[in-house]
């Protein structure tokens, strides 16, 4: 067993626990009880963690009759990351903090079709733009680009409209000219991470009331992926494996509708990607048989078709477009949640929830049909947590 990797999971775990649990922080004996480390395995994290200038206490909790409780918490300003969207017409870039506020922004516009190099640039220029050299150190960029793209080898692929980013490793080339951990995802998949994430966030405080809630708390804590399985014997006293994340979780898609349209998969507590990083293709699914061409080659697509209506002005049939769609993707996967977010929903968001909503109602093959809502967070704050996803063991 790899002993330096099984102590970053263990002090990954207890991370992850005192970032949901918020400033108010949580005692050792309750890490010890939600990872099943022992006690002592516990009070070495903490002290690693502390050193670290990760965590620090939080006060003291009531006492119940003995010594009270020493809480800990973590320390958001410990450490940053940067998020960026590389959208067909625009960039955003934001930094964030490890509870993931974000502290800074920098947007301007981007010509997609000029290709990588100019991209790159761009990139560069953002990240420069939102960190603080005087600042936390940095932990990494996350960067969300249109697909498909390979997000195991940061590879982009074959955008529709833009054949010159075919096979550009946009990864590698920024990690080599940022100098930190770079990792790439479909715009759509940071979108899911970053709703989603709000949205369980949301629940915490209503946890105790939910048989599900330990697996929607971790799960949501950090918001890019969830984790299955917590830790098993090791040399700092596991007493055991226990499953707290992952199994139970709830689900959901966001769609995005901004100048395309895309969906991220959020299923069993975390993104899904698909064998080959190309799950999620919403916009090109075909409505419409002999409707307007699509630049994805296809007729009728329900991208071509919502556009279409969005540039002439038709807002509540774009969004009744889109309810369609959501409608099969529902009836495919029985999720709990449709997420709504792009620039095309800010611009009329209650068209869209009520149209997407009515679509739903109408089709509902069972009355408990999934909420409609207004995504939580956008895809530069999905990105930056992906930069974060190694300090709270999710990747």
């Amino acid at each position: 067993m790899n002993l330096p990797a099984l102590r970053g999971h263990n002090d990954a775990l207890v991370l992850d626990l005192l970032r949901a649990a918020g400033p108010a922080g949580l005692g050792r004996t309750e890490l010890a009880a939600r990872t099943g480390l022992t006690p002592q395995a516990v009070s070495k994290i903490t002290a690693r963690l502390g050193a670290d200038g990760l965590v620090a206490e939080a006060g003291r909790a009531a006492s119940t009759g003995g010594k009270p409780r020493t809480l800990l918490r973590l320390v958001p300003d410990a450490r940053h990351a940067v998020g960026v969207h590389l959208d067909r017409d625009e960039l955003l870039a934001v930094r964030v903090d490890l509870a993931g506020r974000v502290v800074a922004e920098s947007g301007g516009p981007l010509d997609f079709g000029a290709g990588p190099e100019a991209a790159v640039e761009a990139v560069v220029r953002a990240v420069a733009r939102v960190g603080d050299p005087s600042g936390p150190p940095l932990l990494g960029v996350g960067v969300a680009a249109p697909g498909p793209l390979d997000h195991r080898a940061g590879v982009m692929g074959r955008v529709t409209g833009f054949p010159s980013w075919k096979d550009f490793p946009l990864r590698g080339v920024l990690e080599g000219r940022l100098g930190l951990p770079v990792l790439l995802d479909k715009d759509t998949n940071a979108g899911a991470a970053a709703a989603a994430g709000a949205w369980l966030r949301a629940t915490w405080p209503d946890a105790d009331a939910d048989a599900d809630a330990d697996a929607d708390v971790h799960a949501g804590a950090g918001a890019y992926a969830g984790r299955g399985v917590g830790v098993g014997p090791d040399a700092e006293g596991a007493e055991g494996a226990q499953v707290y994340a992952g199994g139970g979780a709830r689900t959901c898609v966001y769609l995005h509708i901004g100048t395309g349209l895309g969906a991220g998969l959020w299923l069993g507590g975390g993104v899904y990607r698909g064998a080959r990083s190309a799950a999620g293709e919403f916009g090109h699914q075909v409505l419409l048989l002999d409707g307007p061409r699509c630049r994805c080659g296809a007729r009728g697509c329900v991208e071509a078709l919502c556009l279409e209506a969005v540039a002439r002005g038709d807002v509540p049939e774009a969004a009744r477009i889109v309810g369609e769609a959501a409608a099969n993707l529902v009836a495919l996967l029985d999720v709990d949640r449709v997420l709504l977010g792009g620039r095309v929903v800010a611009a009329a968001p209650d068209v869209f929830v009520a149209g997407v909503g009515a679509v739903l109602a109408a089709r509902a093959l069972d009355p408990a049909r999934p909420v409609v809502a207004l995504a939580g967070a956008g895809v530069a704050e999905g990105a930056a947590e992906m930069a974060l996803t190694p300090v709270f063991g999710r990747g």
